[in-house]
């Protein structure tokens, strides 16, 4: 039996908040501004769906680091051990290091206390709960609670202190132009299958399903499923290709979404362009 685990939503870096709304709202989606993390020195805008899920456009206002230095999340949020923050704050500061795309993922837990526990019964430690918030353009502040894994292979846990409704977008913000209903899928990249398999089934207490929602010739794939949205987890085969790229340059986590429309005339790649890197499918389901 699984525990209470949904999907939250995923992190797309960006260089420009400004610049990331207009491209995703160019790509037909509503964005709305989302606020202030003061601690993080980031802001962020909010891309609603109607099954629950949302992708968070994340900037940082006064990087620590030149645009053309990047390094891989993993090995960032190591240097920042050295530095008297939280767990939390090193996890997301991580972002910042790491070229535009996605980044990163988060699951909201029915209780995270219990998520906690049952993951740590199973063998996986996560940090927490710590506190997390962000400050509303209408001056609202929302709290919520983390659970911070120890790498990027795994998504983190945000659970709602305030009401979801305040961290959340809903009604006007779930209609989009492009048909988007939900995030149909996520492939993750990890460097070791073998290795990654045992930790999600830890934190999901559910096995891997047979069959694959991204079949690649260029990778080994497992599936997992966390409600109607697949967590696809794929190792590179060769130590060359897109993949190996990816997860030599910027670490473990979030490579490609799809997303379910409504609209037939959507369906296909967006832009990678108008996306900020983010490799992101449109599907009819």
């Amino acid at each position: 039996m699984g525990v209470a685990l949904s999907l939250d939503h995923v992190v797309v870096r960006v260089e420009d908040l400004a610049a990331g709304i207009e491209d995703y709202s160019a790509l037909g989606f509503t964005v709305v501004p989302g606020g202030e993390h003061p601690r993080m020195g980031s802001h962020n805008a909010l891309i609603a769906f109607a099954d629950g899920s949302y992708l968070e456009l994340i900037a940082f206002k006064h990087p620590s680091s030149p645009p053309n230095i990047k390094i891989a999340k993993q090995v960032r949020a190591e240097e920042l051990r050295a530095e008297q923050i939280s767990p939390a704050e090193r996890h997301m500061r991580s972002w910042e290091m790491v070229g535009e795309g996605l980044v990163d993922f988060a699951l909201v837990p029915g209780a995270i206390e219990d998520a906690i526990a049952g993951a740590a019964s199973r063998g996986l430690t996560l940090e927490g709960p710590l506190p997390g918030g962000r400050l509303r353009p209408d001056g609202q502040q929302v709290s919520w609670q983390f659970g911070i894994p120890d790498a990027f292979d795994l998504p983190f846990l945000c659970a709602d202190v305030t009401p979801r409704a305040l961290r959340v977008p809903h009604g006007a913000a779930w209609e989009h132009a492009n048909g988007v209903r939900g995030i149909s899928g996520i492939l993750v990249l990890v460097t070791y299958l073998d290795i990654a398999i045992p930790r999600y089934r830890a934190l999901l207490d559910i096995g891997p399903m047979q069959g694959s929602a991204f079949p690649r010739p260029d990778a080994r794939t497992v599936d997992f499923a966390l409600g109607a949205t697949v967590i696809s987890l794929a190792e590179p085969m060769k130590q060359s290709g897109p993949l190996w790229d990816h997860l030599n340059r910027s670490g473990e986590g979030p490579y490609a979404l799809k997303l379910r429309t409504t609209e037939k005339g959507r369906v296909g790649m967006l832009d990678p362009i108008r996306a900020h890197g983010a490799q992101v499918a449109m599907v009819f389901e």
